[in-house]
């Protein structure tokens, strides 16, 4: 019997492997359909940027306990190791502990954003050269290894290693996930409803992350979190190597050539939105170190209350997307208003921010300020890449990585500098600068209502995506085509810098 049932095994197991192969085989067919696979790359984007948000604000409930338990063990073995009429000196050296601990604190929340910013210029520039797919990689290979030092590091020397390396592998995560984004999704509607789909991942992982931390450092310790995001990011790492595959033998040579950053920089309107860009985000920087001290000596919050401060503002900033991504497909060519909009509302609700007595106050204006950075994101975030495309080389990696400047310079300040201001002018000071400052930027954002005026027809449009493809992704797959688009982009981009002369001549 066991001689006749071998025959039938081996067959059953020869059908079930070859049933494997065909659906392996229907697997990958689909998965070099083009609009699935830029679903899977949207997902693969979005969960980077989730990632590097949560990891951004998950150590604002861990690091400061973890620091003064560290600083309090170093203490107590220094007063152990002095005569007992040293005691009458504690208060002060508590008191200058304190204040060490402050600006231990600062520095540490605010490297992250230093570090990406000195590396964003390198790293735009080196994503336009090798295209998306391997910069994303590096971002998440070194956010992995960052993750990990955060979550087995045990003194002060190496969280900061850690979260410096996190501000490079954002510098290539974000940068990289957001142009790609741009790249893959080429017509505006499609582009504005994704990359609002990735600011609401960002919002997500950013106002989650201090109730995430601080519930399982509570109750399972410092390591269990990083440990958590250090699994989920090597998991996208895996499925951006199984979909992209960005070590195939794919030709890289003769691709666009990106306008070099520095042209960039002073092309005045992607200036004006890289403006706007920084000043939106300043309230939440600034607010970030210090809301938690202002709520405990004039409301007496408890720790749940200041842990749970910025978590309601999660739904107005995804309402904030959806209603931006909508009105920007009615009428596009109202983009500049919707950010103004935005700016305005912060403004206002920053101001607010003081007036607040009690913490159910205190929701209502940082919901406001979350609300109107969604409506500055949402709407100026694709205008960006639709600059790039009728103004320069139609490559996304510098622009996006001076957005990223953008939100850097914000957040590279904040943790330093909003805590000089309040010590030195006062939280209702604060509040009011940054809210005059939104309102009176606002203004500039009407430089770019002739932006529409730079759109190709109807006509073109259809022309430019039957002749030549769409995005650097594109260009690689279809070489045979390359030398045709070369000509038509020429005579495209000529066109569009005749109309923007003729625009700046009205």
């Amino acid at each position: 019997m066991d001689g006749e049932a071998a025959p039938g095994l081996a067959k059953s197991a020869a059908v079930k492997l070859s049933e494997m192969g065909e659906r392996t085989k229907q697997l990958g067919t689909a998965m070099r359909d083009p609009h699935r696979q830029r679903r899977i790359i949207l997902v693969i984007v979005c969960v980077a940027l989730l990632l590097d948000n949560m990891l951004y604000m998950v150590i604002v409930p861990i690091i400061p306990d973890y620091l003064a338990e560290l600083e309090s063990e170093q203490s107590e073995r220094v007063r152990a190791g002095k005569h007992p009429n040293a005691s009458a000196n504690s208060t002060s050296q508590d008191q200058s502990m304190k204040d060490n601990l402050d600006v231990q604190i600062g520095v540490l929340f605010a490297s992250k954003a230093i570090l990406q910013l000195m590396v964003n210029p390198l790293s735009g520039t080196f994503i336009d050269r090798v295209g998306y797919d391997i910069p994303l990689l590096i971002g998440l290979s070194v956010m992995f290894v960052s993750t990990c030092i955060f979550a087995f590091g045990e003194n002060y020397a190496t969280l900061f290693a850690a979260r410096s390396l996190q501000g490079l592998g954002s510098a290539f995560a974000d940068t990289s996930g957001i142009a790609m984004i741009a790249d893959k999704y080429t017509e505006e509607s499609e582009r504005s409803t994704a990359l609002g789909i990735a600011l609401a991942f960002i919002s997500f992982g950013s106002l989650v992350a201090p109730p995430f931390g601080g519930v399982l450092y509570e109750f399972a310790g410092k390591r269990v979190p990083f440990i958590v995001l250090a699994c989920i990011c090597l998991a996208d790492g895996f499925l951006l190597l199984t979909v992209i595959r960005p070590f195939s033998n794919r030709t890289r040579e003769n691709m666009p050539v990106g306008t070099p950053i520095y042209k960039l920089m002073i092309d005045p309107y992607i200036a004006v939105v890289a403006g706007a860009l920084t000043v939106c985000n300043i309230p939440l920087a600034f607010l970030e170190p210090t809301i938690a001290n202002w709520m405990e000596s004039t409301m007496h919050s408890s720790q749940w209350e200041m842990g749970l401060t910025w978590l309601p503002a999660f739904f107005p900033h995804v309402l904030g997307v959806y209603i931006t991504v909508k009105l920007a497909a009615k009428n596009p060519n109202l983009q500049w208003f919707y950010g103004a909009l935005g700016m305005v509302i912060i403004g206002a609700s920053s101001c607010m921010v003081p007036a607040c007595k009690t913490f159910g106050q205190l929701i209502a204006p940082l919901c406001g300020i979350c609300f109107g950075i969604a409506l500055v994101d949402t709407a100026l975030l694709p205008t960006l890449a639709f600059l790039v495309d009728v103004r320069h080389v139609s490559v996304y990696g510098s622009v996006y990585a001076l957005a990223d400047i953008s939100y850097s310079v914000a957040y590279a300040m904040g943790p330093i500098v909003a805590g000089q201001i309040v010590h030195s002018l006062g939280f209702v000071q604060l509040n009011l600068g940054m809210g005059l400052v939104n309102v009176l930027y606002a203004p500039s954002l009407l430089l770019l209502r002739k932006v529409c005026q730079m759109k190709p027809s109807h006509s073109e449009r259809d022309n430019l995506l039957e002749e030549a493809p769409q995005g650097l992704y594109d260009t690689i797959q279809m070489e045979e085509r390359r030398a045709k688009k070369k000509g038509y982009s020429n005579s495209l981009h000529s066109h569009h810098s005749l109309s923007f002369n003729q625009i700046d001549s009205m």
